[in-house]
C-alpha cells in the first residue's frame, strides 16, 4: 500500500470514483461536445449550490486615476450578502472603442487580509506586504496591470473572504477569533496574525456553508459571475471577447468560472491543475477548503470542469516542483484535457506547459499567458 491521506482506506475510496466519471466527455456515449456540454454543465452548476439573487452589480466609483500608463477606476458594488466588494478596472490610458475584457482572479496565498491588491499596483508606494507577495509569486510584477497595458479592459475584484470581503473579527464570537481585534493596516505583524486566524477559520466557514445548502466554490462562482456581468455590460468592452485567469486560488476560480459560464471565451489556469485523485490521496493537506464540491467527482474529474469550456481555448501553466500537487497527477490532468479537446475537434485550443520551479506565475509564465490571450481574444 502506498501511503496516502486515508491510509488503509485509500484504495477503497479511490476506487469509489470511476475513471472516466459518469458525465465525462471521455465516455463513449457522448459523441458531440455541443450535446454533452449542456448536460455536464447543468450537473456542475447543480453541484455548486451557489447563493441566489443574481443581478448585474451597480458600481459606485470611488476614484478615477491614471497611473503607469493606465486609466484606473476604483469602485465598490454591493452583492445580496456581505460587505461591499472593492474592485478595480484597468485599461490603457487614452484607449478608445471596445476592447477585449479579462477578469483577473487574485490568489489565496495564505493571505485573506488582501485580495485584488495582490495582482495590481495603483501607486508608487504599495503596501510592503504586497511588494513581497508580488516578488515571491509574480516575478515582482503586478500582472493585471501588465495585461491591461497590452490593450485589455481588466477587472480585478475581491472575492468572498478576501480583502474588502474578508470576515471582520468584530462580527465573530470572541472564542472563535481567539479574542483578536481588527488589524491595523500598517502593522505587518497584526496582519499576519489575522491571516493565521483566517486560515484556521476556513473549516468553520465550509461547515457553515454546507449547513446553508451551499459550497465555497459555489459562492466564489456567484461572486465571479457577477463581476463578469459587470465587465460584459461596460460600453468599452467587447462582450464577445471575454477571458479569465489567475494563479493558485485564482487558478481554482478560473477552473470554476470557466466551467460555469459560457461567456468565458479564453482561460488561463496557473498553478492549480491536478485531479480529484491527487486531492483525495496525496495533497488535500496542502489545499484550502475552497476546493471541494461534494459529489461532483462521480460525474466529472477536476480538469473536466475546466474542459466544460471546450472548444473555447484553455491554457494550463504548471510548475514541475509545485509542492501543492504530484507530478503524475498533473500529467494525468493534462492527458484528460488533451483527450477532451481532441474529441471536441479542438486539439489546437488546449495547451499545457510545465515550467521549472515552485508554485508561481513568474515573468516567463506571464509572457506565455499574455500571448495566449492575444492569440484568442485579439487575434
Amino acid at each position: 500500500m502506498t501511503p496516502n491521506m486515508l491510509g488503509a482506506y485509500g484504495d477503497w475510496a479511490a476506487h469509489a470514483v470511476a475513471d472516466p466519471p459518469r458525465l465525462s466527455f471521455r465516455q463513449p456515449m457522448f459523441t458531440n461536445v455541443d450535446s454533452w456540454r449542456p448536460v455536464a454543465r447543468a450537473r456542475y452548476r447543480e453541484a455548486l449550490l451557489g447563493p441566489g439573487g443574481a443581478a448585474t452589480p451597480v458600481p459606485v466609483i470611488q476614484h478615477h486615476i491614471e497611473f503607469d500608463g493606465l486609466s484606473i477606476e476604483h469602485m465598490q458594488w454591493q452583492l445580496p450578502y456581505g460587505p461591499p466588494t472593492e474592485a478595480l478596472v484597468l485599461k490603457p490610458a487614452g484607449a478608445t472603442g471596445k476592447l477585449p475584457g479579462v477578469v483577473a482572479l487574485h490568489d489565496h496565498g495564505g493571505n485573506k487580509y488582501f485580495g485584488l491588491r495582490k495582482i495590481t499596483k495603483i501607486s508608487k508606494d504599495p503596501h510592503p506586504l504586497m511588494v513581497k507577495h508580488q516578488e515571491h509569486y509574480y516575478g515582482g510584477a503586478a500582472w493585471a496591470n501588465e495585461l491591461a497595458k497590452r490593450g485589455y479592459v481588466v477587472l480585478v475584484h475581491d472575492t468572498f473572504a478576501f480583502g474588502s470581503r474578508r470576515m471582520r473579527l468584530a462580527d465573530l464570537p470572541g472564542n472563535i477569533r481567539n479574542n483578536l481585534v481588527e488589524a491595523n493596516p500598517e502593522d505587518e505583524a497584526e496582519i499576519q496574525r489575522y491571516n493565521q486566524f483566517a486560515g484556521g477559520h476556513e473549516h468553520l466557514i465550509a461547515k457553515s456553508l454546507f449547513c446553508a445548502g451551499m459550497t465555497w466554490p459555489g459562492v466564489f462562482v456567484f461572486d465571479d459571475r457577477r463581476a463578469l456581468d459587470y465587465l460584459a455590460s461596460r460600453p468599452d468592452v467587447d462582450a464577445t471577447r471575454l477571458g479569465c485567469g489567475g494563479l493558485s486560488g485564482g487558478g481554482l476560480r478560473t477552473v470554476m468560472l470557466t466551467g460555469a459560464d459560457e461567456r468565458i471565451r479564453c482561460s488561463c489556469c496557473v498553478g492549480m491543475m491536478t485531479t480529484w485523485r491527487d486531492y483525495l490521496l496525496n495533497k488535500c493537506y496542502t489545499h484550502t477548503w475552497m476546493v471541494y464540491i461534494p459529489g461532483l467527482s462521480r460525474d466529472l474529474d477536476y480538469p473536466e470542469v475546466l474542459g466544460l469550456g471546450a472548444p473555447n481555448p484553455v491554457l494550463v501553466l504548471n510548475n514541475r516542483q509545485d509542492q501543492l500537487f504530484t507530478m503524475p497527477e498533473m500529467q494525468r490532468a493534462d492527458r484528460i484535457l488533451t483527450a477532451v479537446y481532441k474529441k471536441a475537434g479542438a486539439a489546437d485550443r488546449y495547451r499545457a506547459s510545465f515550467h521549472d520551479g515552485p508554485h508561481k506565475f513568474d515573468l516567463e509564465m506571464q509572457k506565455e499567458a499574455f500571448a495566449w490571450f492575444d492569440k484568442w481574444l485579439k487575434g
